[in-house]
């Protein structure tokens, strides 16, 4: 099966749809082809889906960098209702959840692990992340960085670095 056809499949497995709006199976080739990619898609445009799939076609993990706890939480919450398993790591879940979860991920048991962008700030948990299966980097809700700034979020300018890292 080519990477259209794993597609094709993912999405009615996972979502039900029979076929993609229109751009997202072009952007969804291009990451599966391992090339970064800029997805600017209207609100309900289907975006997540754009690196979901992949994350589920890639062997190792998808790790999401998300601004909002009530964002991670949905998210997840619609993953895991669709029979995809993620996480989230945020300032709601203690260090004993935290390492727990990434004793989890370290054995396989998530394909997709969603953090705040402050989570790179900490060398400790760069290093755990960085011995993790780490596929591929997105940036939910990118356009935050523009219209907050980095004087409201500095955190982002972490994610450079950490993905050359990579």
């Amino acid at each position: 099966m080519n990477n259209t056809q794993k597609a094709y499949h993912a999405l009615k497995k996972f979502y039900g749809y029979e076929s993609f709006r229109v751009g997202q199976l072009d952007i969804i080739n291009t990451i599966l082809n391992k090339r970064d990619v800029f997805c600017l898609m209207p609100t309900g445009g289907g975006k997540s889906i754009c690196y979901q799939i992949p994350a589920i076609l890639f062997e190792g993990i998808t790790l999401v960098i998300s601004p909002l706890i009530s964002l991670m939480k949905d998210q997840v919450d619609a993953l895991r209702e669709s029979g995809i398993s993620g996480v989230y790591i945020n300032s709601s879940l203690k260090n004993d959840e935290i390492k727990e979860i990434l004793k989890d991920a370290s054995l396989g048991m998530y394909k997709l692990i969603y953090i705040a962008p402050e989570r790179l700030e900490s060398n400790y948990f760069r290093n755990m992340i960085l011995a993790l299966n780490i596929s591929h980097i997105a940036i939910d809700e990118a356009h935050c960085v523009s219209e907050w700034g980095h004087d409201f979020r500095k955190s982002y300018r972490y994610i450079k670095p950490f993905y050359e890292k990579l």
